[in-house]
């Protein structure tokens, strides 16, 4: 009798266990595809630069242009801002950085990390949807410093009351490693520089540590220059550090962890943001003399060999088929009038401005996806987005809901489910803090200048004309002709607009 007994035990032991196994594997059956993710994010990289992109374009980039015709060109993309950090931070948390007091420019090199520690990221995300996550390459989201003891109150700077925006670079304790920074917005490795290129400390940080002491000290380089060319400022560095050497330093790095990742089953996802073409200008010795378009242009065709490279060890490591590549850019190109005329060169292609201005080409971007057999080839799109929808894309593809306020998935569009997606109004922001509202056809820009790089960056408006200009980008795209007088309603429909949009929860 007890025998029987366990005999029915164990037989009911046995296909509970097969009813779980068997369970669990048709759950995963059930599990939407989920590709490793990579998220290539250039510096200042033009609209105009890429041959696909811009005819015209004097810059070689047969990998970023077969990367194009491989997946899905974005025609009409903008970064949230025509400066770098607050474009970064939209694209991790899908929410504008103006909502922040970051309400214009870029943190430095030595302000704390702008990002919350409850505040929801796209790092975050995947973490709880058990992907591997890692960034590699510059940061520029700041950094919790340990600072020197008895430091005076006026080496600490601020923008905004209350809040500390940064430090003075002399009561910085180089001999302690931050402690905060990728990990605490969800990234499990990282290997980073703080900021750009040109901004010290040149060091780079691994899992939030110094990878060599930081007892050197750069002079700068081309400091009456105009910023242009080789430019860098004095400032802190690690020994042996090599401005030549940090572009393929990051590839190295990514591929290094694409071969540690792929080891486990988990899905990862890579965060790569590059810090070129931004200045210092830094082309090795090979990509010198190949370019119609100076040292930049040397500079973007280096970008463009290396992330080939990048794409190349995909095909290798045979994983291609399971990833979805993004390639893009922060913001427009540094790259000025008197470059134009020097090179014949136009980074933006037809658009007004450079980086910085919240005219077109501050902050139109280019904007490729390559996801194989989800992804159609040489396909377009023509709608209107923004690098925040990277966010609620990131939770479509997932099958989770999306909370970030600013961010509207492009997963539809991407997969051929939709072609007449109806986007919603689109914030732009300059360096200064100008605000536009593109919707539609229509742009609105709330003040006169632009707002950035090129002058004047504030005026007045004429005497009986409106402050706000509106254009038609359909019919204008260089933003020549103000329509503000003719179509009186459309301005004020387009402030209403933009003021619903900014108005606090």
């Amino acid at each position: 009798m007890i025998k029987m007994t366990l005999k029915k035990v164990s037989l009911v032991y046995y296909f509970l266990v097969l009813f779980m196994v068997l369970g669990c594997a048709t759950e995963q059956q059930q599990k939407p595809n989920r590709p490793n993710i990579i998220y290539i994010l250039a510096d200042d990289l033009g609209y105009g630069d890429l041959k696909y992109y811009n005819n015209n374009s004097k810059i070689k980039t047969p990998h970023l242009d077969r990367l194009a015709r491989q997946g899905m060109s974005f025609m009409d993309m903008h970064s949230t801002s025509s400066v770098c950090t607050p474009t970064r931070y939209s694209i991790l948390t899908g929410e504008y950085a103006w909502r922040t007091q970051l309400k214009k420019g870029v943190l430095w090199s030595y302000g704390p990390l702008m990002i919350p520690d409850q505040k929801e990221t796209v790092a975050k995300l995947l973490q709880r949807n058990d992907y591997q996550t890692a960034v590699v390459g510059k940061w520029h989201l700041g950094l919790d410093w340990q600072l020197k003891p008895n430091y005076r109150e006026d080496q600490v700077i601020r923008r905004a009351p209350g809040m500390v925006t940064d430090h003075s670079e002399e009561i910085i304790d180089f001999s302690k490693n931050p402690t905060k920074g990728p990990r605490d917005v969800g990234f499990d490795y990282s290997y980073i520089l703080p900021a750009s290129l040109d901004i010290p400390p040149y060091v780079y940080l691994e899992n939030e540590k110094f990878t060599q002491p930081v007892n050197d000290y750069s002079d700068g380089s081309n400091l009456d220059g105009d910023k242009d060319y080789d430019f860098w400022r004095p400032g802190p560095m690690a020994e042996g550090f090599d401005f030549y050497e940090v572009l393929p330093t990051f590839i190295q790095k990514a591929k290094a962890y694409i071969n540690q990742a792929t080891q486990k089953e988990a899905p990862f996802f890579l965060y790569l943001p590059l810090a070129a073409p931004h200045t210092p200008w830094v082309p090795k010795e090979k990509h010198r003399s190949k370019s119609a378009a100076g040292m930049y242009g040397e500079f973007v065709q280096m970008v463009d060999e290396q992330v080939g490279q990048l794409l190349e060890h995909l095909d290798a490591k045979g994983i291609t088929d399971q990833t979805l590549v993004v390639f893009t850019s922060d913001n427009g190109p540094y790259w000025k009038p008197h470059h134009i005329d020097e090179f014949g060169h136009r980074a933006a292609a037809n658009l007004r401005g450079m980086k910085g201005d919240i005219y077109e080409a501050g902050h139109r971007v280019p904007f490729i996806v390559k996801w194989p057999g989800k992804v159609a080839s040489n396909s377009k799109s023509n709608q209107i987005n923004s690098l925040a929808n990277f966010y609620a894309t990131v939770s479509d593809l997932l099958g989770v809901p999306s909370n970030a306020r600013d961010s509207f998935s492009l997963f539809d569009e991407l997969t051929g489910a939709t072609v007449n997606a109806v986007r919603q109004p689109i914030v732009h922001h300059s360096k200064q803090g100008h605000f536009a509202l593109r919707y539609g056809d229509w742009k609105l820009i709330e003040k006169r200048g632009s707002g950035g790089f090129t002058p004047p960056a504030f005026m007045a408006a004429p005497p009986g004309a409106s402050e706000a200009r509106i254009f038609n980008l359909k019919n204008d795209p260089s933003e020549k002709n103000d329509l503000a007088k003719e179509y009186p309603n459309q301005l004020e429909i387009m402030k209403l607009k933009l003021d619903s949009i900014r108005r606090p929860n």
